[in-house]
């Protein structure tokens, strides 16, 4: 496929804006005033060729370091080697965060050269249409975009970092060279990360951040935009969203306590209203005529207080901002000629966007403990109804017979302090109460939805209800939505049969009809990948969505999913917009939810001008689907034949893999899964069960991929996908499976992000174990995996190159994997080390080298983990 001519602009701009002034600012570095070594920043460009060579030529970590060290700094021991390597990993570092910054200042010209898929190019179509502007406004009456930021270990910087980007950013858009040195000064003496593990707290406020300095702007001013040209106040639903999981996601998360979620709840309460105070100062120094000084101070007394002294029963103040606001601009309209009536208006729309709350708190968890905790219930003389001692042994069937969904007020008991089971049940019901709390405290949609992961009957589902009504909360006001989270491949495909089962029970019909007969259902797609691999992962969740529209629409209900869509291709990231774009109508698209996580948090939605792109590109996929179905993209019996036989040879090879004896042995030996425990930037653990021998399945998908994506091999993201094409191949049906690429959407999305998710690996680095005796065959079956990949998709796509179609996203990539590939050499190296000493001291010490290496390969990654 060619080049258009608008890529070869957008690369030109890309080299001029990126790669020369990189290149420019990058002599920056020389001068950083690190301390102790002095020639650090003079050696790191030796350093980095010297790493390229040596990985060209197939050369091991091990030698690649030695060679290094024997050439350029002779003489010196093992301790002031390690010591010079962490000084390059120091100065790499930030170099990583020089390019984002470059890149990010950079933005605007870039994305100038295409409209497509902006909020831009639809009013540019409405101007041309008096019918589709008709259209689109009809569609946003019934859309609705959820963004929830999740607290995944991948999001490295802290506030105090992600503040001198922001700066940095803006006196890169002008090339102030001194303020550019000054910040890259500051950045030399910043510590990047934590000494301790954050809390869940610690977490929460971390991603607070964003919403304070990024989402409170970004959506208004689309909503703003939006309002403009349809009118949207009026429509019946809020078009924007906001959900926060950090101090709600219990799953597998010993950490998170009733008492987090409080705190939580708190803090985005408070920090809303700081928000809304900084807005209202700017309003007071335009606001001082006559006739408004009443409810202007009455505004600034409320915003002060809730801002800087919140009271814990202060209550939803939501309506009663917006009356003061209307107030004010009743009087300015009618005594003083409407001016700065837009302050007021954008206020009043930020006070309806957020409310009392930010974002909505979702709490989610495991099936397995709300069960554990319904048996605890059933063993309460108060509580249990009259439902036999072996109910849990009991048939679905038998047990959707038998619940009874009884109102009561159990008293819980909140602990702090311990993981046992006794803890674990009073922590559920003990958050169950909260929930009613908060809702009277910030509103109704502060913390308004129930995650059931790893759901697999209804009763999952109505076991949860009734363990609410065991809480105090009553069926005619349980303002609360259920929501399953279907993620294994087997799970995926029984997800029908579960809901069918929910619809048709009378009393969850009941609860659906008081909820606006909405029911949202969370599909996982990084359990699916982990469970069965890229193909049958993505596969298995279009099916999902196609089986579970068909019967969420039979019982005239509306529905809408809720992507789990982690950073990179392997956790259902990559392009998400044209994922969206993508779907056809046999699936469900009124309503887009999805996760945002780790590197694509501050990646795609770090500052106001690449939030408000992203959303808007979200926004546009959302309608254009909607205004254009594309057909093509329903897919006929033939090619969903073509995919199934695909995807069930990608799923045998996946699990063949899985299977495979060295499996979680070459994980664990060749990768820093084992010591990812020991990076202190989650409060959530690598893995369940904590203190048991690794299993696959109780391992963590993040830390799974992470492990993959710090070897260069990128396994989650396209094993399987080679031998799938080869099997069409072998059928005789390649020409279809080169159809299917041009015409589906679904199709296109995945095999480009395989795509690129192979531009990320890199077997060169690992190639030494080819010979080695242990792990030559295991690397080779990888290696062969991923070259007949490369070959096919190259081959089914008719392009010469890997992400041909993306020239810039192509050489972003590029010129990242350029900047840390001496991290990934310096980790392998340290990897080798620390098994072949026995030194303590310098266990510990090569344990450090290759836990900072993970940080700056995973934030340069962008979308890795």
């Amino acid at each position: 496929m060619s080049v258009t001519p608008h890529s070869t602009q957008r690369e030109t701009v890309f080299s001029q804006e990126v790669i020369t002034r990189f290149e420019l600012y990058n002599s920056l570095f020389l001068t950083l005033p690190f301390y102790q070594v002095k020639d650090t920043g003079i050696l790191l460009p030796f350093f980095s060729s010297h790493c390229e060579k040596g990985v060209a030529q197939l050369k091991s970590p091990s030698e690649v370091i030695e060679s290094f060290f024997d050439e350029h700094v002779p003489g010196v021991d093992e301790r002031e080697k390690i010591n010079r390597l962490f000084r390059f990993i120091q100065y790499i570092e930030r170099q990583v965060v020089l390019f984002d910054a470059i890149e990010d200042s950079s933005f605007s010209k870039l994305s100038r050269t295409d409209d497509s898929g902006t909020l831009q190019g639809l009013l540019q179509q409405v101007a041309s249409s008096d019918e589709v502007r008709e259209k689109i406004s009809e569609k946003l009456k019934n859309f609705s975009l959820r963004l929830v930021l999740t607290a995944h270990p991948t999001q490295f910087y802290p506030g105090t970092v992600l503040t001198i980007m922001t700066d940095l950013i803006e006196a890169l858009k002008t090339n102030d060279i001194n303020t550019v040195n000054l910040l890259l000064q500051q950045l030399g003496k910043t510590p990047f990360f934590n000494k301790t593990s954050p809390t869940p707290v610690d977490e929460a406020i971390s991603l607070i951040w964003f919403l304070e300095n990024v989402f409170y702007y970004a959506l208004a001013g689309i909503q703003t935009r939006l309002n403009e040209e349809f009118g949207i106040d009026s429509f019946p639903n809020q078009v924007f969203e906001l959900g926060f999981w950090p101090g709600g996601d219990r799953d597998g998360n010993p950490n998170v306590k009733t008492n987090s979620t409080r705190t939580v709840a708190a803090t985005l309460r408070q920090i809303i209203f700081r928000c809304y105070y900084r807005d209202y100062r700017i309003l007071k120094r335009r606001i001082t005529f006559r006739g408004i000084e009443e409810p202007m101070s009455r505004l600034g007394d409320l915003l002060y207080v809730n801002a800087f002294n919140p009271q814990p029963e202060a209550g939803d103040l939501q309506q009663e901002m917006i009356d003061l606001l209307q107030g004010i601009k009743d009087t300015l309209v009618k005594d003083h000629d409407g001016i700065f009536l837009e302050l007021i208006e954008d206020l009043t729309l930020k006070v309806r966007l957020y409310g009392c709350y930010f974002a909505g708190l979702d709490i989610r968890q495991d099936s397995r403990v709300l069960r554990t905790v319904f048996q605890y219930g059933l063993k309460q003389p108060g509580l249990n109804n009259g439902l036999p001692e072996n109910y849990s042994e009991l048939s679905e069937d038998e047990k959707l017979k038998l619940i009874s969904f009884n109102e009561a007020d159990y008293p819980c008991t909140e602990e702090t302090d311990g993981n046992t089971d006794e803890a674990m049940i009073n922590d559920t019901l003990c958050t169950i109460r909260l929930m009613h709390k908060i809702q009277q405290q910030n509103g109704e949609k502060a913390s308004h939805r129930f995650i059931i992961s790893n759901c697999q009957e209804a009763s999952d589902i109505l076991q949860l209800m009734n363990l609410f009504l065991w809480c105090g909360w009553t069926k005619d006001n349980l303002t609360i939505d259920f929501m399953p989270l279907f993620e294994t491949v087997n799970d995926l495909k029984n997800a029908a049969g579960v809901m069918e089962k929910l619809y048709a029970h009378p009393i969850y019909k009941e609860h659906l009809k008081k909820r606006g007969n909405r029911q949202m259902i969370m599909l996982g797609f990084s359990d699916s990948t982990k469970d069965g691999g890229y193909l049958m992962a993505n596969w298995s969740i279009y099916q999902a969505k196609v089986e579970l529209t068909a019967i969420t629409k039979k019982y005239d209900i509306e529905l809408a999913f809720f992507d789990g869509r982690g950073g990179p291709p392997a956790r259902g990231g990559g392009k998400t917009h044209r994922f969206y774009a993508a779907m056809g109508k046999e699936i469900a698209n009124d309503h887009i939810q999805l996760t945002i996580q780790g590197q694509t948090v501050s990646s795609q939605y770090g500052s106001i001008e690449t939030a408000k792109y992203n959303i808007e590109q979200l926004v546009n996929a959302g309608i254009t689907s909607a205004l254009h179905p594309n057909h093509r993209d329903l897919l006929d019996t033939a090619h969903k034949d073509l995919i199934s036989t695909m995807a069930n040879e990608s799923f045998d090879k996946f699990l063949a893999l899985r299977k495979h004896p060295i499996f979680t042995e070459y994980l664990e030996n060749m990768s820093p899964l084992k010591l990812l425990s020991n990076i202190n930037i989650s409060s959530r653990p690598t893995k369940r069960n904590a203190g048991a021998p690794l299993k696959l399945e109780d391992l963590r998908a993040i830390s799974f991929v992470t492990s993959w994506s710090q070897l260069k091999q990128n396994v989650p993201g396209f094993y399987g996908v080679g031998s799938a094409l080869k099997k069409a191949k072998d059928l005789g049906k390649w020409q279809d499976a080169v159809d299917l690429y041009k015409s589906s959407g679904f199709f296109k999305t995945m095999i480009d992000n395989c795509m690129m998710s192979m531009s990320k690996s890199d077997f060169r680095i690992t190639a030494h174990l080819e010979h080695n005796e242990h792990y030559g065959e295991f690397w080779k079956l990888l290696k062969n995996e991923f070259d007949l990949t490369k070959a096919l998709t190259l081959e089914l796509t008719g392009n010469q190159e890997l992400m041909q179609e993306y020239p810039v996203e192509k050489r972003s990539i590029a010129m990242r994997e350029r900047i840390v590939l001496p991290l990934v050499v310096t980790q392998h190296y340290a990897l080798q080390q620390l098994k072949n000493t026995t030194d303590e001291e310098l266990k510990s010490a090569y344990s450090k080298l290759v836990i900072r290496t993970v940080y700056g390969i995973v934030n340069a990654g962008r979308n890795l983990a």
